[in-house]
């Protein structure tokens, strides 16, 4: 069947199409509520930054890192305030004792496969020392996470390096990001289709926000690796049952169906109280449900959310007091709301923005059928409609 989804060479609209022309959910035509950022990316969050890179070698290797900046590379020794959350804990995100602790986390955070997160951390201090000693002179506790891609990649072969974890860290940059097969997510997967890395955003009206006329973004990034097929659910409609042939991830018997993690990074610039970062952070299950898991548990699901607001208020120094604005709790339903929504299409994204992939002993990942997908909604009465540009 001709996928009419498939890449958009002028990818012009950031909604519908990654940087490299690759399809966004929004392509297909599905419906999400709520109203995006210029970018529907995590980056739409003002001076964050996100950089990948993605190893893909020979028959094999199918591994990376991302790289996120919550303020920025020239902000690193600035902490934001942040919760964290457990979904289900068969996975590892460092630093986390520390955010219980003091609500903070200073720096940048690197993801990348199970194996090679203790690299991620030493890549991160590594970073550091190299562009902000003076920051490392102190402590680092940094925050790296994973998830597991052993089906398509040789995770024991140690093909993340400190090296690969900087150079992620220096080809960080703002606007749209690519999704899919790339960073961190090169070679995971999601309901049993290719997964990997996915975003979005959502703009949540409020007096006194950044954004003109009185805004605050909330973005969402995911590294999706999770989900049995029989699960999944797009735009409200199951269709596990429709998709269920085709995979062979079936015969794949180191792990049961659903296994496998999601890492989710929650930013915003609006100002919050750590408790109110981590009561964000516990939002994402209810996005992540939207698609149809319900938590497996051999899967690590781990949450962090931060906000970048009140800069400058977690620094360490001689001030005898420091100052916090922050939303009232009255008023932060529709940042839960943001959260929910931009976690169910940042994992949609993270599917339609794929392609088959082949690894590690032959091992095969399809693809979501995008142009099966837009069919079978459309029967459901939704709209599905092919980009502009395509055929």
């Amino acid at each position: 069947m001709t996928d009419p989804y498939g890449t958009d060479p002028h990818g012009t609209d950031p909604h519908r199409a990654t940087p490299g022309g690759k399809p966004r959910a929004r392509a297909l035509g599905i419906p999400f509520a709520g109203r995006p950022g210029p970018w529907n990316a995590i980056t739409d969050v003002p001076g964050i930054e996100v950089g990948y890179v993605t190893l893909i070698d020979g028959e094999a290797v199918r591994t990376g890192v991302t790289a996120i900046h919550p303020r920025g590379p020239a902000g690193t020794g600035d902490p934001v305030a942040a919760g964290f959350h457990s979904q289900n804990g068969n996975g590892e995100m460092t630093g986390v004792s520390w955010i219980t602790e003091s609500g903070t986390f200073t720096g940048p955070i690197a993801i990348t496969n199970t194996h090679a997160v203790g690299v991620a951390h030493a890549g991160i201090v590594a970073w550091t020392v190299r562009h902000h000693p003076e920051v490392a002179d102190s402590w680092l506790l940094p925050v790296a996470a994973e998830t597991w891609d052993g089906y398509l990649n040789d995770i024991n072969g140690h093909h993340v390096t400190e090296e690969t974890v900087i150079t992620a860290l220096g080809a960080t940059r703002g606007g749209p990001i690519e999704e899919g097969s790339v960073g961190g997510g090169t070679g995971m997967n999601c309901y049993q289709f290719k997964g990997g890395s996915g975003t979005s955003s959502r703009i949540v009206p409020y007096p006194g926000g950044q954004y003109p006329g009185g805004q605050y973004a909330v973005g969402v990034f995911v590294q999706a690796n999770f989900g049995a097929r029989r699960e999944l659910v797009l735009a409200g409609v199951p269709l596990g049952e429709e998709l269920a042939g085709d995979n062979p991830m079936l015969d794949f018997r180191l792990a049961p169906p659903g296994a496998g993690s999601v890492i989710a990074v929650v930013a915003t610039d609006a100002p919050l109280f750590p408790h109110q970062c981590q009561a964000l952070a516990r939002r994402v299950t209810a996005g992540l449900a939207r698609t149809g898991t319900s938590g497996s548990h051999f899967s690590g699901d781990l949450f962090l959310a931060f906000s970048t607001a009140n800069p400058g208020a977690f620094r360490p120094g001689a001030q005898p007091l420091s100052q916090l604005s922050f939303i009232p709790w009255e008023n932060i339903d529709p940042f839960y709301e943001a959260v929910v929504q931009a976690t169910e299409e940042a994992v949609v994204n993270a599917l339609v923005a794929n392609e088959e992939m082949t690894g590690r002993d032959g091992h095969r990942s399809p693809a979501l059928p995008r142009a099966r997908v837009a069919e079978l909604l459309s029967a459901a009465g939704l709209t599905a409609r092919p980009p502009s540009g395509t055929s």
